[in-house]
């Protein structure tokens, strides 16, 4: 089926907008990817709603109420439907492209006119000082061969794993930072690297002497000299020697398998994930008296409204009141 020129004409439309990201916001694959998402569903919704050709001079307030509804209802094939804060993903994106047509000066609905839904305050989980050791030191179980001994190819896993583990709660970096680092931007000596986050925001970050030892345990294992900082092992040497350094760097979801896996075997009942011990950095930084904007830096926040979810456990003055007046 044919799609109409109106149809065209809204997605010639996010196409502009989304090369305007690429160009002149110089956002990043994985934003563009998102608003691409997003924004194709707006545009099914004026097609499901006949809606098309309203846009973009004739989109108004009633269209973007059944918007949120649709949004709302709106289920997959096996019945799962959106989350509020999905949801809001949606509208953001939509105020943002509506934000573009307005400075290209095409006649469409004020972006500030939308409003987002109210999402519930979040309280993050995070790891007590006693459970992260707990973790690093269940590293290694699980990890022997049949006959209860180590291999090579497990002592290396275990060195890596350690090490991994340590950096994400010595740095409070995310997942995907960490698999792209690479041995060449990690100072081991001034124990402090510069890494790109989101937005592709760079920032300074800093390893605990206790990290950079198990780095260094771990790095004088390696036999090559790739630069991913992170990389999976082959069963056997010939098929080390005979991969390519960037085809062994971890992916995202092998850190997240490991850490799920090692936080089962050290019994703790959360879900142990890299971002839970994101979380558990920051945490432990504001209960010992780091400033909140210090702690927004070392995350990589945008705004320190995301950092201020931290707070909610390191209230230290209602906890004063609580032993002054709670005894």
């Amino acid at each position: 089926m044919e799609s109409t020129p109106l149809v065209s004409e809204v997605q010639r439309l996010i196409t502009r907008f989304l090369e305007h990201l690429e160009v002149a916001k110089n956002k990043s694959k994985k934003t563009i990817e998102n608003y691409h998402h997003y924004l194709q569903r707006f545009a099914e919704f004026l097609e499901e709603k006949k809606r098309t050709g309203a846009f973009p001079a004739g989109l108004n307030l009633d269209d973007v109420h059944g918007y949120q509804l649709w949004l709302n209802r709106w289920e997959d094939k096996n019945g799962k439907g959106l989350s509020v804060k999905t949801q809001d993903y949606h509208l953001i994106a939509l105020r943002a492209f509506l934000k573009y047509l307005v400075r290209q000066d095409i006649p469409t609905l004020a972006p500030e006119k939308i409003d987002l839904k109210k999402i519930p305050e979040r309280i993050v989980d995070f790891l007590t000082r006693e459970e992260v050791e707990r973790l690093f030191e269940s590293v290694s179980v699980g990890r022997e061969s049949a006959d209860g001994k180590r291999g090579e190819q497990q002592e290396r896993a275990v060195l890596r794993d350690r090490a991994m583990l340590e950096t994400l709660y010595s740095t409070g970096l995310r997942v995907s930072e960490l698999v792209g680092l690479n041995r060449s931007q990690v100072d081991l000596e001034r124990r402090e690297f510069t890494v790109r986050g989101k937005g592709r925001k760079a920032r300074i970050v800093f390893l605990s002497e206790r990290c950079v030892g198990h780095l260094k345990s771990y790095l004088a294992k390696r036999s090559d000299n790739w630069e991913p900082l992170f990389i999976s092992f082959a069963r056997n040497r010939e098929d080390l020697e005979l991969g390519l350094g960037e085809k062994r760097r971890l992916t995202a979801y092998s850190v997240q398998d490991m850490a799920r896996r090692v936080g089962r075997l050290a019994g703790i009942g959360k879900k142990v994930t890299p971002h839970l011990l994101r979380h558990s950095f920051a945490t432990e930084l504001l209960h010992n008296g780091a400033d909140i904007r210090s702690v927004q830096e070392m995350l990589g926040h945008a705004s320190i409204t995301t950092t201020q979810i931290y707070t909610h456990s390191t209230n230290e003055r209602l906890r004063e009141v609580h032993r002054k007046f709670h005894e």
